[in-house]
């Protein structure tokens, strides 16, 4: 799990030759949120064990919210789990969350283009950013040819940032989002999740 040895957002940097900027590219697109997510998720926050580690993070708070927002583009995306991504042996590993295009030949096949990686850290978002600008970096490498602008998310489930790669340029968002505003942060979600279906869209009628 080469990923994992990467600590310091700068390590990545360096040893890729990334630049990295910040601003607040990111935008909203509204999400309507159902009344049912918003009882379980405020039952689980309530009663359940929640931030313990960080599989009870996935588990409990970024997979919900990811899965939710990706129901409306499940035709055109598939959302995997936990899955292997290898590009080399220091660029590979097994990112939380990976949304990838939904191939031809079924949704158990895992097919590039690559759009989206995301990490789960406990409060480590140095470490967590490391993680995701390596995985990002080995997915814009397996994604070859195809020149797609890349979102990665860090979450510890209270509070979540977003970052972005074009080419070798690496920008996280100044902004960030929170779980207890569960109506920005599903914009913010959708309105990624919507950039990369304008991408897929673009590729398929290039």
């Amino acid at each position: 799990m080469a990923f994992s040895n990467f600590k310091t957002i700068g390590e990545v940097l360096k040893e890729y030759q990334v630049t990295y900027t910040e601003a607040n590219f990111m935008g909203e697109a509204e999400f309507n949120i159902p009344d049912y997510f918003r009882e379980d998720l405020e039952i689980v926050m309530r009663e359940g064990a929640v931030y313990s580690s960080e599989y009870a993070i996935c588990e409990n708070i970024i997979y919900p919210v990811l899965k939710e927002a990706w129901k409306q583009y499940n035709s055109k995306f598939t959302l995997w789990s936990h899955h292997s991504l290898n590009f080399d042996e220091k660029l590979s590993g097994f990112p939380e969350y990976i949304l990838a295009k939904r191939s031809s030949l079924g949704k158990v096949v895992f097919d590039k283009p690559y759009f989206i990686l995301v990490e789960a850290k406990q409060d480590d978002f140095e470490g967590g950013w490391a993680q995701c600008l390596a995985e990002m970096i080995a997915a814009h490498r397996l994604n070859a040819e195809i020149e797609i602008t890349l979102f990665g998310i860090v979450s510890n489930g209270k509070t979540w940032q977003f970052g972005k790669l074009e080419k070798s340029n690496f920008t996280l968002n100044i902004n960030v989002y929170a779980i207890q505003d569960l109506d920005k942060l599903f914009s913010a979600v959708n309105y990624v999740f919507q950039k990369c279906e304008e991408q897929l869209n673009n590729l398929v009628t290039a």
